[in-house]
This record gives structure tokens, sequence and C-alpha cells, in this order.
């Protein structure tokens, strides 16, 4: 197709072999609350009263339950055609904020659930230090995220000598209001070269005011002024930005993590994406809150985010590529390995299954389009990880037992 760019589909027997695709932003207690906080509590109902719920249903997790969920979580993305999953994870401690026996058994509960179903996982302990750009402390119910410097690294070598080919383990500042900017330094300064680094920035417009009155900058502004923000940084959400963050994020080489459909659950905005695109961004996609586990409803609704807002269809695109499914599959490719620390996924691939009706008559010039603004119905055959086969005729081989888990867990613990 013309103004096509180099992305590699194949034709293959069965369907249309693609590589995998990452998901940059993961919490995965989260999946448990996906449709518990759509009743109105508030007139002005936001973010901020979204917490509300999800404090609640994350004081209800120990480590099995947590090993449950994510499970089954990671069934799902595999079965969607996510290969790799960072997890932004900050249930650390027991409810009441006291260290569990085995300081890394949250952790490791996530690790297991990776290896049992096969996902690639890169682990992002979250540092969680204060309640507020003011330097509040952490209330009662925050207890169990936080941490202390000293015991952030602890946590963080104990996680990172278990790195293998199927784990990678970053460093996550939850937020720039969540830690303060000596104890940022700190880190930063003892982290392993080329450690991956992940923030939540520039999600929320309080969130934007608050920096502008503490710090006297706006977040991005502010963190581009006052860290080495490189292409080991991912930046989650960066929803509000001005033009000069969008162009500094951009040089620096950082990845935008956008949400499309966590963003708008919790009603945040809209990310520039535009401009970042011309100002030759890297970017990818997370599923965040779980909300939906599809990469192909976050590219679509990242793509009709813009076509509402601007107007125009067609959005993603650029001067060598006509395809807005080629567009949006190259962008999440390309930022993968800088985003995730993977760069041996050569043999991590899904299959679009040939037969789905979403794809009769499919040619390799646009069956990116096809599947990506064709609808829900399943068109994935296949998956590998690794070169290993994790699903087969759409299914994950574990998938009844996964999911008889996960009910259980949910009816007789975390919805009791």
């Amino acid at each position: 197709m013309p103004g096509s760019p180099a992305f590699p589909i194949e034709d293959v027997a069965t369907g249309w072999r693609l590589p995998g695709i990452a998901n940059l932003h993961s919490h995965a207690f989260q999946r448990a609350m996906a449709g518990l906080a759509e009743r109105q509590t508030h007139p002005a109902d936001s973010f901020w009263t979204w917490r509300e719920t999800m404090y609640r249903m994350a004081g209800r997790f120990d480590p099995d339950a947590l090993h449950a969920v994510a499970s089954q979580l990671y069934v799902e993305m595999l079965e969607a055609g996510y290969t790799t999953v960072c997890e932004f994870h900050y249930l650390h401690h027991s409810p009441d904020g006291a260290p569990y026996a085995t300081p890394t058994a949250m952790s490791d509960a996530l690790i297991a659930a990776a290896r049992d179903t096969g996902i690639r996982l890169t682990l992002l302990p979250v540092l969680y230090m204060t309640g507020g750009f003011d330097g509040r402390a952490l209330e009662s119910r925050q207890q169990r995220f936080g941490h202390d410097v000293d015991g952030y690294l602890r946590l963080f070598e104990a996680l990172h000598a278990r790195q293998d080919e199927q784990l990678r383990v970053g460093c996550a500042l939850h937020s720039l209001r969540a830690v303060p900017a000596d104890a940022m330094r700190q880190v930063l300064d003892a982290l392993p070269t080329a450690t991956r680094i992940h923030v939540h920035i520039a999600e929320q417009r309080a969130e934007v005011d608050d920096c502008l009155a503490v710090r006297g900058a706006r977040p991005v502004e502010w963190l581009l002024d006052s860290a080495p923000v490189d292409a080991c940084w991912t930046l989650v959400h960066a929803t509000h930005l001005d033009d000069g963050e969008v162009a500094g994020i951009a040089r620096s080489g950082a990845t935008v993590a956008v949400c499309p459909t966590t963003e708008a659950n919790l009603g945040d905005g809209l990310f520039r994406l535009r401009n970042y695109l011309d100002a030759d961004g890297a970017w990818g996609v997370g599923s965040d809150s779980h909300v939906s586990v599809s990469p192909v409803e976050e590219l679509r609704w990242l793509e009709y985010g813009q076509r509402l807002a601007s107007g125009r269809r067609n959005v993603a695109v650029g001067a060598s590529c006509t395809s807005v499914g080629a567009t949006l599959l190259r962008g999440v490719l390309d930022s993968a390995p800088r985003a995730t620390g993977f760069d041996d996924t050569g043999d991590d691939a899904i299959v679009l299954d040939g037969q789905s009706p979403l794809l009769a008559g499919a040619t390799t010039a646009d069956v990116a389009d096809r599947w990506i603004f064709s609808g829900n119905c399943p068109a994935l055959r296949e998956v590998r990880v690794a070169g290993r086969r994790v699903v087969a005729e759409g299914r994950h081989p574990d998938r009844e037992a996964i999911a008889a888990r996960y009910a259980a867990v949910l009816r007789d613990k975390l919805l009791a």
C-alpha cells in the first residue's frame, strides 16, 4: 500500500503473523474492581472519588488473592495479544502497613502469576512516600504502599537480582506528589545504569495546579528540568501538557504510556497525540485499571479520542504512512524495548485468525486497519512468547482453572 511503513505483518497459512504487543502500564489488582466504580457518589465524581473504591479494594488483598487476580488478568492479556506487561506495583505490605515476613511476598505473587501464565513481566516496584506535594504523611489506607528510601532500595535490589529471560525489574516513582524531590534524586543515583524508570505524571488538572503552586512549574516541565530523563524513562498518562512539554518529552527520548480506556473511564482528558507525533515522540499503550483488556480497544480509542476532539478522521498518520492501524502498531512496536527492558522479543508473536469474519478478504496491506477498526469479536488465533505457544485456537490452556480460582477469590474474599 503506498504510504505504508515497513511493518512486519506476515501472511501465514492460518492468517497473519504480527509481533507481540507490550502493555506498558498495569495495576493488576484493579482488574478485580472493574465495573464497581460506575455509580455516582458525588455530583462531581472524578479520579479523586474513584480512589475511594480503589482504596477499599486494595485493602482486601493478600499474596494469594493477588496471585489469583493477576493470573486471570495475564491470561486475558495473552488471549488479547499482549505478550509483555509492565506491572506498576505498589501493594507492598499487609493492609495495616506492616511488612510481610517475606518483604517481597506481594511481588512474588506477581512473578509467579507471570511465570504460570507465560507472559513476559517487567516488574516495577513503586516508591510511594507522601500524600501530596506538601509532603503530608500517608493516610492509613496508603500505609501498605509506603517505603522510605532505604527500604525501597532493599526491595528493588532483592527483586533485581532475580531477573532472567522472562523477568525485568525496573523502578516506578508513583508520582511527583508521592515522591519528594530529594528522595527521587537519592533513588535515581542508586539505581543500576539503564534501569527502566516509570512515573505517573500530569494525569489530572489538580496535579498540575498543585505542582505549580508548590514547585513553581508544571509536572513534566519540572521533571525535565530536575531529572536525567532519557530513553530509559516512561511517563505514564502525561495527559495535560503544554507545547514546551510535548516537545521536551519527545527530545528526551522518553516514552509516553497512554491508557485511553482508563483515562476515559476516569475522566482524565486526552493526550495530545497529533502534536506528539509531529514532534517524533515515542509512545505506547497500557490498560492501567483494566476496565478493558484489549490492545485493539486501547489503540482504537487513542485514535477515536483525537477524532472527537479535532472533528477530523485518520489523525494518527504521518508523511510516510497513510494507514492509521499500521501507524499505531508501529508505535507500540518501536517503544516496547525502551519501556520494558526486553530487547530480545523476536520470538514473541500473535497470529490473527484468517477465518475470522472480521478479516474476510483482508490482505497484508489492510489487515492492521481491519483488525483495529472492525469491532470487538475475537480475531486472535495463536500467541507465542519466547517461541513457546501460550494461546492456541484463541484460548490459554489454563483458562478454566485460572478463571475458577479468580471467581472464588472474588466471591469469598474480595467482594464478601
